[in-house]
């Protein structure tokens, strides 16, 4: 099979759709961000790339805080909105009901899955976004998202994207059991 030269401008599938909360001149602000990524075991760390050129980098930079929220499907007009409209032209308080970790400049946002309050460990500087490493201090989430005191993705209902269409999907079912379906390979089989 014939492989196609795809160019370098290409983006990892699929993307998972977060919102990034910070406080920013005194307004809780909040922005759809899927260049997320756990990156560090111990301590944990996230990785988050925004462009420079964003009014969340003011609130994460101010604060030395920033959250990480995983909306689920019901709240994807909601997630998109706060990726499409600029915190520095709209107010985006009131979105969302909002509640505080153990954190100053980490909103979070109550009506998702999953949140995680991040201590910024470190910035790095790329061209055209800062890569914002942060530890992970607090995780929260509710009974209803899990299945034997762990979060159940089913539950939870997260929605991924993809680029350069621009499409949001949903998440699937189990394809297999990660650390063990490799075990049955044989080479050469």
């Amino acid at each position: 099979m014939q492989k196609i030269d795809l160019g370098t401008n290409v983006f990892l599938y699929p993307m998972p759709v977060t919102l990034v909360g910070t406080i920013v001149e005194g307004k809780v602000n909040f922005m759809a961000v899927a260049w997320t990524s756990r990156v560090n075991y111990n301590p944990p760390l996230l990785a988050v790339a925004i462009n420079k050129r964003h009014h969340t980098n003011k609130g994460i930079e101010a604060h030395r805080a920033f959250s990480v929220n995983i909306p689920s499907l019901e709240l994807l007009e909601k997630a998109d909105y706060c990726g499409v409209v600029s915190g520095r032209d709209q107010d985006k308080s009131g979105i969302f009901e909002v509640f505080s970790g153990r954190l100053e400049g980490a909103p979070l946002i109550r009506e998702c899955p999953l949140c995680l309050e991040c201590k910024l460990f470190q910035v790095v500087t790329l061209p055209t976004h800062n890569l914002y490493l942060g530890e992970i201090v607090g995780a929260y989430s509710e009974e209803r998202f899990l299945t034997d005191g762990k979060l159940d993705i089913i539950k939870m209902k997260p929605f991924v994207l993809t680029m350069p269409d621009n499409n949001y999907w949903k998440v699937g079912e189990v394809a297999g059991l990660a650390w063990r379906a490799g075990r049955n390979w044989k080479k050469g089989s």
